[in-house]
């Protein structure tokens, strides 16, 4: 009996659908394949995470310092970096000391950092021919720029508050203030310490930042929190003239910064 045209639809519907057994192996071969993306997922997750904890340390170990050589202030052993992770270069050390009751108080040692590049080109063109030493003309350059410095103070006295601070540098920038203009300033003088509270307590070892960058502008940083930014010509030359000044805080400080001034020559 030859086939009819019915007969051949039906043959050709079974054999173009898949049977159960058919689509049972390939959902059970789809669920295999899973777990093999999954783990391979995973894998990858991992080894980004073990690339992450691999470039942790080495991004540590920049922002503490840990691995560049240091100088020490001698009189109180504290250590500050020869060079930052900017590029700022330590040009001298030295301690801050206050009077109280006849006793000399040793109250911060301090680094004074510079652009040393910057400083250059500025010494060449403002001085030209290298001198035998460092003169009042070069010191003033220096204070009257707008150079990229840093002066990193370490706290030494035991029980400093920034109110204590904050009072100091008003006595300081107050005097210098009067020098460089002859009258004072009160009101500027109060910005350097901005919005530190003065039951802040201080002690021995944390770390004050002032820096003075391009454009005249005064920064304040206490235990790395940014407590003042002003922009300020005659801020920024009181700040630098207290270490570099008629009258400088460390004589010694201001003749080593001198001695590293010639360097660059």
């Amino acid at each position: 009996m030859a086939p009819t045209v019915t007969n051949v639809a039906e043959k050709t519907r079974m054999k173009d659908s898949p049977n159960e057994t058919e689509l049972t192996s390939n959902k059970n071969a789809h669920e295999k394949e899973k777990p093999f993306e999954c783990e391979t997922e995973k894998k990858t997750d991992e080894k980004e995470d073990k690339k992450v904890e691999q470039e942790e340390p080495k991004e540590d170990a920049l922002e503490n310092e840990k691995d560049v050589p240091v100088e020490a202030e001698q009189k109180t052993g504290i250590t500050f970096p020869v060079m930052l992770i900017n590029g700022k270069k330590l040009n001298s050390v030295g301690l801050r000391k206050k009077s109280m009751l006849g006793i000399g108080i040793k109250i911060y040692a301090f680094g004074i950092y510079a652009d040393n590049e910057k400083m250059k080109d500025l010494l060449s063109t403002k001085v030209g021919k290298t001198p035998s030493k460092a003169t009042k003309e070069m010191y003033q350059i220096v204070i009257d720029s707008d150079v990229d410095m840093m002066v990193r103070l370490v706290i030494v006295f035991s029980g400093l508050t920034m109110s204590m601070v904050r009072k100091n540098f008003d006595e300081g920038l107050g005097a210098s203030i009067k020098k460089l203009t002859g009258g004072k300033n009160d009101k500027l003088t109060k910005k350097i310490m901005g919005e530190a509270l003065d039951d802040i307590k201080l002690t021995p070892g944390s770390v004050i930042e002032i820096s003075r960058l391009p454009g005249y502008t005064l920064q304040t940083k206490v235990m790395n929190e940014v407590v003042s930014t002003v922009e300020s010509e005659l801020l920024c030359r009181a700040y630098i003239h207290m270490y570099l000044g008629d009258d400088p805080l460390d004589k010694e400080a201001k003749e080593k910064f001198g001695a590293s001034l010639l360097s660059l020559f």
